[in-house]
């Protein structure tokens, strides 16, 4: 919250437990950048309302190649992000470095979409596995677990 990268859910309340969505996971990566503004204005999504608290990050993220939609017309901003995805957001955001090691779960299969993602993450500290053989790709990621790996990922 010092670095104006999130806040609370409401003036007393953070809600770390809270489950995130790919609005806001977009959202706290915008911020962690410096909000930068769009070049385009031109928005291809139907899902992602004109004026609403992402749009921006939205563009932002989808011009750096840090996302793009789930399809050519909805970004599906409401869906909650899991642990690949978020991984695989801050792996682009930080120009998708080359992960050298060896791939220790059983839950990330080689040539995943995710792999060098996760791999980048353990090596350098952002998060573990949920055990020592299963990263827990699918699992969805609170508002705590994002700003950690964000914390993390950009030392903010």
């Amino acid at each position: 919250m010092q670095q104006g990268i999130t806040s609370g859910t409401d003036a007393a309340h953070f809600s770390p437990g809270q489950s995130c969505n790919r609005a806001q996971v977009v959202t706290f990566l915008w911020a962690a950048a410096g909000r930068p503004e769009p070049k385009s204005t031109v928005n291809p999504f139907t899902d992602v309302p004109k004026g609403s608290f992402c749009e921006k990050a939205v563009l932002w993220a989808v011009e750096q190649g840090i996302t793009s939609g789930t399809d050519a017309t909805h970004f599906s901003p409401l869906a909650s992000c899991n642990r690949a995805t978020v991984v695989t957001f801050l792996w682009a955001a930080k120009g998708k470095p080359a992960a050298t090691g060896a791939n220790p779960f059983t839950d990330v299969p080689d040539g995943a979409w995710y792999a060098a993602p996760v791999l980048w993450a353990l090596e350098n500290g952002i998060t573990s596995g949920v055990s020592a053989t299963e990263f827990g790709t699918a699992a969805v990621c609170n508002r705590a677990q994002v700003v950690t790996f964000l914390y993390k990922a950009f030392g903010q």
